[in-house]
Parts: C-alpha cells; structure tokens; sequence
C-alpha cells in the first residue's frame, strides 16, 4: 500500500481535486476514499483495465516561492482565488479512454458516489505526460 510506484512514459495523469464540505476533514472521508482507491487497484489494475498506480495528498497550504513565476500569492489568496480542495488524487492510466471505462463502470461509480456525499464539489483533470526523470548516479 505504501511502496514506491513506477510511471511508465507515455501514460496519462488524472488530478482530481476534492472539495470537502464545510466542517468535513480528511480524516472523516479516509474510509470512503480507501474503499475507492481499492477499487480502482483491484479491479481496473491490469493491460485491460488500464490502471497503473495512484496517490492521495491533503493540501497542506505551501505556495512556493522558488516555482513561481512573477510574485506568488500567499497561501489564503490562493485558497480565495482558486479551489485547490482539501485532498488531491493522483491516478495514472495506460490510457485517457480506459480510465473513463473504468469510471463508468457501476463497482467504481457506487465507491465514488460514497466519497460524493462529503464533497461540495470534484473535478478531475487530465495530463498527459511530456517528460519524466530520476537523478543519474
């Protein structure tokens, strides 16, 4: 559950930022969103399904200076500006279409659908990837 993850290049990213509703933390969503990811594992984790690995991050309010480009803003002017949401997942398919399939698909709608009630509002972005790296030695 927690080991490192290989990307393979050429893959797709899937960002999708949830909105908890007032007074809804991540912890209170940490069975939902367990039950979604495992899911999402389990049953579209193959050439067939599509999907090669994912993460799950909380907005933790750092605005960095060094990667922003013109005077960045402070943490509470994004959060005015922009929904970041609380939590982040990070999903990454073979392929855009097999990741709509598997998101069509009844086990993962009735999964999500639970994650939903606490949520004011999701949005999923698509990416696809340009470049990746590691440190060379």
């Amino acid at each position: 559950m927690f080991e490192p993850i290989q990307i393979p290049f050429g893959c797709v990213m899937m960002f999708n930022v949830v909105d908890l509703k007032e007074g809804v933390t991540p912890s209170d969503v940490e069975l939902a969103l367990g039950e979604m990811c495992n899911v999402v594992k389990n049953t579209y984790g193959d050439d067939k399904g599509g999907f090669i690995a994912g993460q799950v991050f909380k907005y933790s309010g750092f605005v960095s200076e060094e990667g922003s480009v013109g005077e960045p803003p402070e943490s509470d002017q994004v959060a005015a500006k922009i929904k970041q949401g609380e939590l982040a997942i990070v999903t990454y398919w073979q392929s855009f279409e097999q990741h709509e399939k598997s998101h069509a698909d009844k086990v993962f709608k009735e999964k999500f659908s639970a994650l939903a009630e606490f949520c004011d509002e999701t949005y999923e972005l698509g990416y696809e990837m340009l470049w990746q790296g590691v440190p060379e030695d």
